[in-house]
């Protein structure tokens, strides 16, 4: 099954992340917290999962550069980066979004956590249609994906590198 573009630049992609990553502080928000046993605990791990998904953010957005794009297009300028994180996750910046979301969840109520799971589903679909069009402007591309299989956390370590000099 082919995934739609959902626009000329894909950009219903991105309306839909936003509409689910405002939905979950917002559901998490108003709903009902988590009973008060646990409570405390869950805020404290949500706030080290929210830092940790901004850090992830920064240092996959300054490992774009130029190349950096909201969209799933790839910028005009832009060359294929598969050094730094990106040696170790395809999408980080996908992947930290995906730890911002999960940490709200925790920290709010256990109602945002099924919009979590629907915006992973949804960043699973985007990277999908991204990885179509990188595919078509960058050769190598495949074998960068073969490379590099962890598609948002950069958790596992990175196949043979895609040139002998990609590993200096």
């Amino acid at each position: 099954m082919r995934l739609p573009e959902l626009g000329d630049r894909a950009q219903g992609w991105v309306w839909l992340q936003a509409l689910l990553m405002a939905a979950i502080p917002i559901v998490g928000g108003l709903a009902a917290p988590w009973p008060g046993t646990v409570r405390t605990t869950m805020v404290v791990v949500g706030a080290v999962i929210v830092l940790t998904g901004c850090a992830l953010l920064a240092v996959a957005i300054l490992g774009l550069g130029d190349a950096f794009a909201v969209d799933p297009q790839p910028a005009a300028r832009a060359t294929l980066v598969t050094s730094g994180v990106y040696g170790r996750a395809r999408h980080p910046i996908y992947g930290g979004w995906i730890l911002v979301a999960l940490g709200f969840g925790l920290a709010l109520s256990p109602w945002a956590l099924p919009l979590v799971g629907l915006l992973v589903v949804e960043l699973w679909g985007k990277s999908t249609v991204e990885e179509r069009r990188l595919e078509a402007r960058y050769p190598d591309y495949p074998s960068y994906r073969a490379r590099v299989p962890a598609r948002f956390l950069p958790i596992r370590a990175a196949r043979a590198p895609l040139h002998p000099s990609a590993s200096r």
